[in-house]
Protein backbone atom coordinates (compact mmCIF):
# COMPACT_ATOMS: atom_id res chain seq x y z
CA UNK A 1 0.00 0.00 0.00
CA UNK A 2 1.86 2.92 -0.96
CA UNK A 3 0.60 5.67 1.61
CA UNK A 4 -1.67 6.04 4.66
CA UNK A 5 -4.58 7.51 2.69
CA UNK A 6 -4.28 4.83 0.49
CA UNK A 7 -4.75 2.36 3.09
CA UNK A 8 -7.88 4.13 4.63
CA UNK A 9 -9.51 4.30 1.42
CA UNK A 10 -8.58 0.58 0.78
CA UNK A 11 -9.99 -0.77 4.23
CA UNK A 12 -13.02 1.77 3.82
CA UNK A 13 -13.77 0.14 0.61
CA UNK A 14 -13.26 -3.54 1.40
CA UNK A 15 -15.55 -2.91 4.17
CA UNK A 16 -18.49 -1.39 1.84
CA UNK A 17 -17.93 -4.31 -0.08
CA UNK A 18 -18.52 -6.80 2.44
CA UNK A 19 -21.43 -5.22 3.99
CA UNK A 20 -23.52 -3.55 0.77
CA UNK A 21 -21.84 -5.12 -1.99
CA UNK A 22 -20.38 -4.36 -5.41
CA UNK A 23 -23.23 -1.97 -5.59
CA UNK A 24 -22.79 -0.16 -2.48
CA UNK A 25 -19.49 0.82 -3.35
CA UNK A 26 -18.92 4.59 -4.70
CA UNK A 27 -16.68 7.19 -4.09
CA UNK A 28 -18.74 9.49 -2.17
CA UNK A 29 -19.61 6.40 0.24
CA UNK A 30 -15.78 5.59 0.74
CA UNK A 31 -15.43 9.17 1.87
CA UNK A 32 -18.28 8.48 4.31
CA UNK A 33 -17.02 5.38 5.78
CA UNK A 34 -13.61 6.70 6.02
CA UNK A 35 -14.51 9.89 7.54
CA UNK A 36 -12.47 12.09 4.51
CA UNK A 37 -13.23 15.21 2.82
CA UNK A 38 -15.94 14.59 -0.26
CA UNK A 39 -13.53 13.85 -3.20
CA UNK A 40 -10.93 12.51 -1.32
CA UNK A 41 -11.01 8.80 -2.52
CA UNK A 42 -12.04 10.40 -6.37
CA UNK A 43 -8.26 12.16 -5.61
CA UNK A 44 -6.53 9.24 -5.18
CA UNK A 45 -8.53 6.31 -6.95
CA UNK A 46 -10.45 8.23 -10.60
CA UNK A 47 -12.16 5.22 -11.48
CA UNK A 48 -13.71 2.71 -10.12
CA UNK A 49 -12.04 0.19 -11.85
CA UNK A 50 -8.45 1.75 -9.86
CA UNK A 51 -10.41 1.52 -6.66
CA UNK A 52 -11.32 -1.87 -6.51
CA UNK A 53 -7.60 -2.51 -7.39
CA UNK A 54 -6.67 -0.43 -4.09
CA UNK A 55 -8.87 -3.13 -2.05
CA UNK A 56 -7.88 -5.97 -3.54
CA UNK A 57 -4.21 -5.07 -3.52
CA UNK A 58 -4.55 -4.37 -0.08
CA UNK A 59 -6.59 -7.78 0.35
CA UNK A 60 -3.55 -9.73 -0.75
CA UNK A 61 -1.23 -7.91 1.19
CA UNK A 62 -3.17 -8.88 4.42
CA UNK A 63 -3.62 -12.38 3.35
CA UNK A 64 -0.17 -12.45 2.65
CA UNK A 65 0.52 -11.61 6.24
CA UNK A 66 -1.77 -14.28 7.92
CA UNK A 67 -0.36 -17.13 5.74
CA UNK A 68 3.33 -15.50 6.71
CA UNK A 69 3.89 -18.73 9.30
CA UNK A 70 3.83 -20.91 6.60
CA UNK A 71 6.32 -19.32 4.23
CA UNK A 72 8.76 -19.32 7.22
CA UNK A 73 8.20 -22.84 7.69
CA UNK A 74 9.16 -23.72 4.43
CA UNK A 75 12.31 -21.36 4.58
CA UNK A 76 13.19 -23.21 7.94
CA UNK A 77 12.87 -26.82 6.47
CA UNK A 78 15.12 -25.62 3.14
CA UNK A 79 17.88 -24.62 5.10
CA UNK A 80 17.35 -25.40 8.67
CA UNK A 81 17.86 -21.24 9.64
CA UNK A 82 14.86 -19.40 11.11
CA UNK A 83 13.80 -16.64 8.55
CA UNK A 84 14.10 -12.73 9.77
CA UNK A 85 10.58 -11.60 11.10
CA UNK A 86 8.97 -8.84 8.96
CA UNK A 87 9.17 -5.88 11.06
CA UNK A 88 5.71 -3.63 12.22
CA UNK A 89 3.98 -2.43 9.87
CA UNK A 90 0.40 -2.28 7.96
CA UNK A 91 -0.44 -6.07 7.01
CA UNK A 92 1.97 -7.83 9.36
CA UNK A 93 1.09 -10.33 11.81
CA UNK A 94 0.15 -9.14 15.52
CA UNK A 95 -0.65 -5.45 13.72
CA UNK A 96 -4.28 -3.95 14.11
CA UNK A 97 -4.47 -1.60 11.02
CA UNK A 98 -7.82 0.08 10.13
CA UNK A 99 -10.76 -2.10 10.32
CA UNK A 100 -9.62 -4.04 13.30
CA UNK A 101 -8.02 -6.89 11.83
CA UNK A 102 -5.71 -9.10 14.06
CA UNK A 103 -3.29 -11.86 12.55
CA UNK A 104 -3.24 -15.24 13.81
CA UNK A 105 -1.24 -15.25 17.23
CA UNK A 106 1.92 -16.71 17.93
CA UNK A 107 3.39 -19.82 15.46
CA UNK A 108 2.66 -23.08 17.70
CA UNK A 109 5.84 -24.35 18.71
CA UNK A 110 7.86 -26.61 15.93
CA UNK A 111 9.92 -28.36 18.40
CA UNK A 112 13.43 -28.56 19.36
CA UNK A 113 16.24 -27.13 16.73
CA UNK A 114 18.23 -28.97 14.27
CA UNK A 115 21.58 -29.95 15.20
CA UNK A 116 23.69 -28.34 12.79
CA UNK A 117 23.87 -30.73 9.96
CA UNK A 118 20.84 -32.18 11.03
CA UNK A 119 18.21 -30.48 8.35
CA UNK A 120 16.52 -33.95 7.71
CA UNK A 121 15.12 -33.76 11.08
CA UNK A 122 13.05 -31.02 9.80
CA UNK A 123 10.74 -33.44 8.03
CA UNK A 124 8.83 -35.43 10.44
CA UNK A 125 8.11 -32.27 12.40
CA UNK A 126 7.05 -29.74 9.70
CA UNK A 127 3.57 -31.87 8.77
CA UNK A 128 2.38 -31.01 12.42
CA UNK A 129 3.01 -27.79 12.45
CA UNK A 130 1.63 -27.30 8.42
CA UNK A 131 -1.21 -28.84 9.75
CA UNK A 132 -1.95 -26.48 12.54
CA UNK A 133 -0.65 -23.33 10.71
CA UNK A 134 -3.22 -24.17 8.01
CA UNK A 135 -5.86 -24.55 10.31
CA UNK A 136 -5.22 -21.48 12.41
CA UNK A 137 -4.97 -19.15 8.74
CA UNK A 138 -8.31 -20.64 7.70
CA UNK A 139 -10.05 -19.92 11.00
CA UNK A 140 -8.54 -16.33 11.03
CA UNK A 141 -10.50 -16.09 7.41
CA UNK A 142 -13.52 -17.53 9.17
CA UNK A 143 -13.70 -15.02 12.15
CA UNK A 144 -11.44 -12.01 12.45
CA UNK A 145 -10.67 -11.65 9.14
CA UNK A 146 -14.27 -13.08 8.08
CA UNK A 147 -15.52 -9.10 6.68
CA UNK A 148 -12.62 -9.71 4.07
CA UNK A 149 -13.14 -12.95 2.95
CA UNK A 150 -16.63 -11.55 2.22
CA UNK A 151 -15.44 -9.09 0.34
CA UNK A 152 -12.79 -11.00 -1.53
CA UNK A 153 -15.66 -13.05 -2.83
CA UNK A 154 -17.23 -9.77 -4.02
CA UNK A 155 -13.98 -8.88 -5.96
CA UNK A 156 -13.54 -12.41 -7.05
CA UNK A 157 -16.78 -12.44 -9.01
CA UNK A 158 -16.31 -8.93 -10.39
CA UNK A 159 -12.94 -10.12 -11.74
CA UNK A 160 -14.70 -12.05 -14.07
CA UNK A 161 -16.28 -9.19 -15.91
CA UNK A 162 -13.19 -6.82 -15.64
CA UNK A 163 -9.72 -8.55 -17.06
CA UNK A 164 -7.82 -5.14 -15.60
CA UNK A 165 -9.16 -7.05 -12.18
CA UNK A 166 -8.67 -10.29 -13.55
CA UNK A 167 -4.49 -9.60 -13.72
CA UNK A 168 -4.36 -8.56 -9.81
CA UNK A 169 -6.24 -11.49 -8.69
CA UNK A 170 -4.53 -14.02 -10.52
CA UNK A 171 -1.31 -12.84 -9.76
CA UNK A 172 -2.18 -12.60 -6.28
CA UNK A 173 -3.51 -16.33 -6.72
CA UNK A 174 -0.97 -17.68 -8.19
CA UNK A 175 1.57 -16.58 -5.38
CA UNK A 176 -0.67 -18.52 -2.79
CA UNK A 177 -0.68 -21.77 -5.07
CA UNK A 178 3.23 -21.32 -5.03
CA UNK A 179 3.60 -21.13 -1.67
CA UNK A 180 1.23 -24.35 -1.24
CA UNK A 181 3.39 -26.37 -3.47
CA UNK A 182 6.96 -24.72 -1.40
CA UNK A 183 5.31 -25.93 1.69
CA UNK A 184 4.04 -29.48 0.58
CA UNK A 185 7.21 -29.68 -0.85
CA UNK A 186 9.35 -29.39 2.41
CA UNK A 187 6.75 -31.44 4.40
CA UNK A 188 8.07 -34.76 2.00
CA UNK A 189 5.11 -34.25 -0.88
CA UNK A 190 6.04 -37.04 -4.04
CA UNK A 191 3.70 -34.24 -5.91
CA UNK A 192 3.56 -31.29 -4.26
CA UNK A 193 2.50 -29.02 -7.98
CA UNK A 194 -0.90 -31.68 -7.75
CA UNK A 195 -1.06 -31.75 -4.14
CA UNK A 196 -0.67 -28.06 -3.77
CA UNK A 197 -3.43 -27.34 -5.96
CA UNK A 198 -5.68 -29.71 -3.92
CA UNK A 199 -4.81 -27.95 -0.61
CA UNK A 200 -5.68 -24.45 -2.02
CA UNK A 201 -8.87 -25.83 -3.48
CA UNK A 202 -9.78 -27.36 -0.05
CA UNK A 203 -9.09 -24.39 1.94
CA UNK A 204 -11.29 -21.92 -0.73
CA UNK A 205 -13.66 -25.05 0.08
CA UNK A 206 -14.03 -25.01 3.08
CA UNK A 207 -14.54 -21.41 3.71
CA UNK A 208 -16.80 -20.68 0.81
CA UNK A 209 -19.03 -23.24 2.04
CA UNK A 210 -19.26 -21.78 5.75
CA UNK A 211 -19.66 -17.57 4.67
CA UNK A 212 -21.81 -18.40 1.34
CA UNK A 213 -22.86 -22.05 1.35
CA UNK A 214 -25.00 -23.93 2.81
CA UNK A 215 -22.31 -25.66 5.38
CA UNK A 216 -22.45 -25.12 8.93
CA UNK A 217 -18.90 -23.13 10.35
CA UNK A 218 -16.15 -25.38 11.35
CA UNK A 219 -14.45 -24.75 14.47
CA UNK A 220 -10.74 -25.00 14.99
CA UNK A 221 -10.47 -28.58 15.82
CA UNK A 222 -13.04 -29.44 12.90
CA UNK A 223 -10.44 -27.57 10.74
CA UNK A 224 -7.07 -28.87 12.19
CA UNK A 225 -8.69 -32.56 12.28
CA UNK A 226 -9.69 -31.84 8.50
CA UNK A 227 -6.69 -30.35 7.41
CA UNK A 228 -4.90 -32.73 9.12
CA UNK A 229 -6.60 -36.19 7.15
CA UNK A 230 -6.19 -34.14 3.69
CA UNK A 231 -2.07 -33.71 4.75
CA UNK A 232 -2.80 -37.51 5.83
CA UNK A 233 -3.77 -38.28 2.70
CA UNK A 234 -1.07 -36.48 0.58
CA UNK A 235 2.17 -37.64 2.22
CA UNK A 236 1.09 -40.85 3.62
CA UNK A 237 1.24 -40.70 7.00
CA UNK A 238 -0.79 -40.08 10.43
CA UNK A 239 -3.14 -37.04 9.91
CA UNK A 240 -0.94 -33.99 10.92
CA UNK A 241 -2.13 -31.90 13.92
CA UNK A 242 -4.47 -34.54 14.93
CA UNK A 243 -2.26 -34.68 18.29
CA UNK A 244 -3.07 -31.26 18.78
CA UNK A 245 -7.15 -31.28 18.99
CA UNK A 246 -9.07 -30.81 22.29
CA UNK A 247 -11.10 -33.03 23.92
Amino acid sequence: MKSERALVVAEAAITLLAERGMRGLTHRAVDEEAGLPPGSTSNLARTRSALLELALERLAEIEGAVFEPLLGATERAATGVEPVAPGPGPGTAGHAPPGGHIAPGPVPDRGPEPESGHEESLGPVIPGALAEMTAQALWAQLTVDRRRTVARYELALEATRRPELRRIYDAAGARFRTLAVAVLTAAGSTDPVRHGRQMVAYGEGVIFDAIAGAGAEPTLDDLRLGVGEVLAGMLGSAPAGAESVRP
